[in-house]
């Protein structure tokens, strides 16, 4: 990747051309490392289009649970795929997968439907039909460049708290009889931030802050630290609530 060039420019450079860098890249590894790569992709695919249990990923890719589940063993071993569970609850019934290489994850969500595009040497429209798609997939991405930050502050005690874990969790919500998420929960044995990251062009306003606050209800720690993460700032209620209460850090993609 070119840091002087746009991330327009780096994305038609490397993966909307025929001759690019990692066109192929993703389907050369796959031959290299695994037998029968259809199914494999078919695999990966279904993950990269919403799939995450290991029934619903079977499913869409047509094969058996059993065969699923040793393909997606593979997968992991290579690095391509990981398994997930809720923040310290490593329970099977919560299991999902999630692709953990984000070149694969871009590859698989934004080049097949573009394949046709592509192979006639339209780079320029190809990238239109990505273009409207990158910000949601950014959300994902932003979350994992905000773990790493934490992480770094962490290393340097510079967190509220020394945690010694950082995780997504999600789980039911009994109130309101509906399943929920926080995008990073980072904790010792007592004491956790929770954390939420948007990657939007809005201002981040109250209510996403008084939506994590409440979904830190649902697990227990002794003392409880917010950070909220926003690609484009917050909005000044948010700023002031900040500036009062110790327990709330914002932090901007900018300073980060």
């Amino acid at each position: 990747m070119d840091k002087g060039s746009s991330v327009e420019e780096n994305i038609k450079q490397s993966f909307l051309s025929t001759s690019g860098y990692l066109f192929e890249e993703p389907g050369n590894l796959i031959k290299q490392e695994c037998r029968e790569p259809a199914q494999y992709n078919s695999i990966i695919r279904s993950i990269a289009g919403g799939a995450s249990r290991l029934s619903e990923i079977s499913g869409k890719a047509g094969l058996e649970t059993a065969l699923c589940s040793t393909y997606i063993t593979k997968l992991i071993s290579i690095g391509v795929i990981k398994k997930e569970y809720p923040f310290r609850e490593e329970t099977s019934r919560k299991t999902i997968y999630t692709l953990d290489d984000s070149m694969f994850r871009f590859w698989y969500r934004f080049i097949p439907g573009c394949m046709a595009l592509i192979q006639r040497g339209e780079a320029n429209l190809a990238y239109e039909v990505i273009k409207p798609q990158i910000a949601a997939y950014m959300g994902g991405v932003f979350e994992e460049i905000c773990k790493q930050y934490l992480w770094r502050k962490n290393l340097a005690k510079q967190t509220p708290l020394l945690f010694t874990d950082a995780g997504r969790w999600w789980g039911n919500n009994p109130i309101k009889k509906e399943e929920c998420e926080v995008d990073i929960i980072a904790a010792n044995d007592d004491e956790a931030i929770f954390a939420e990251c948007k990657w939007t062009n809005d201002p981040v306003g109250a209510d996403v802050l008084n939506t994590l606050i409440a979904r830190s209800e649902l697990v227990y720690y002794r003392e409880k630290y917010f950070y909220l993460f926003a690609k484009t700032g917050f909005t000044e209620s948010v700023k002031e609530r900040a500036e009062s209460e110790q327990n709330i850090t914002l932090v901007e993609y900018k300073d980060m």
